[in-house]
């Protein structure tokens, strides 16, 4: 089988990479800016008919959150008409699909971990163009699935994870939000169910048994605990200060509750998922090498 990992420098597509050894039967192609831009839709088309692409695994999104309010139409361009293009460039060479989408798909009024059935209610342009490139997919004809994501980390790229860690070996004190809940998910753990999945699913359709699915690592936290983790597992001796949303104003609103359902995930492929300290452990420890 000949995969098309996509958004291959982000934080999902390196571990992808990374790991890809591990799985010898298949052939995996990785793919980025600018050498492949699923915006430029003839271009996308001429690539996966011409490398004969079986399966891509989409890891390419506009994720600055903030920005997105102020860049809708990039945002649409990437999360929501790109995903267009991969759909419909997929269906003319009868090929499949794992899509990433995120959390930022519900509001966060909920008080108990999102299912994939409940409603969806983006606060704000990201969610609302993650959604737009889930239905997509959703409604398209193509062997797919969407795996909703939070709090994505890893020892590649930006994100939280890194950023405590550098400001902890700067910083005698930071503040970070408490009232924001969540499950923090390694990149790493994301990229081996993907590829788990298509192993298993190699004879038989991905979406057989349902099209959205939850992923994240066991557990739930806030960002403010997440950080103390993170300041914990490195040895970093700076404080970690409690604030509310209310006192660190951003462009674009957050969810405040945004812990996702894995049960059927779980389920579905026979998938034990870790728990988020432990894997944060694992990350921390490659930082320090």
């Amino acid at each position: 089988m000949k995969i098309l990992v996509i958004g291959s420098k982000g934080q999902l597509g390196s571990e992808i990479k990374d790991i890809a050894l591990n799985f010898k039967d298949f052939n995996f192609i990785f793919k980025d800016l600018p050498e492949l831009n699923i915006c430029k839709k003839d271009s996308l088309n001429t690539f996966i008919l011409n490398q004969n692409i079986n399966l891509v695994i989409n890891c390419a999104a506009y994720t600055s959150v903030d920005k997105a309010e102020e860049n809708a139409e990039i945002a649409e361009q990437v999360n929501s008409l790109g995903v267009k293009n991969l759909v419909n460039a997929l269906e003319k060479v009868n090929g499949k699909l794992i899509h990433i989408s995120t959390d930022y798909v519900f509001d966060g009024s909920n008080s108990e971990p999102y299912k994939e059935s409940d409603k969806v209610n983006p606060l704000g342009i990201y969610g609302k163009t993650k959604r737009d490139g889930e239905l997509f997919v959703i409604k398209s004809a193509i062997d797919s699935i969407i795996i909703r994501t939070s709090w994505l980390y890893s020892s590649f790229g930006i994100n939280f994870v890194k950023t405590m860690y550098r400001l902890g070996n700067e910083k005698n004190s930071l503040s970070v939000i408490s009232d924001q809940i969540g499950t923090p998910t390694y990149a790493r753990d994301l990229a081996k169910v993907c590829l788990d999945i298509i192993s298993i699913s190699d004879t038989k359709r991905i979406s057989s048994k349902g099209k959205v699915y939850h992923y994240s690592n066991e557990g739930v936290t806030s960002w403010y605990d997440f950080a103390c983790s993170v300041m914990e597992l490195s040895g970093s001796n700076c404080k970690v200060k409690a604030i509310q949303t209310i006192d660190y104003p951003t462009i674009a609103k957050r969810p405040h509750y945004s812990v996702l359902n894995k049960a059927k995930i779980k389920n579905d492929f026979n998938i034990e998922i870790p728990y988020w300290k432990e894997s944060l452990k694992d990350c921390i420890d490659k930082l320090k090498q």
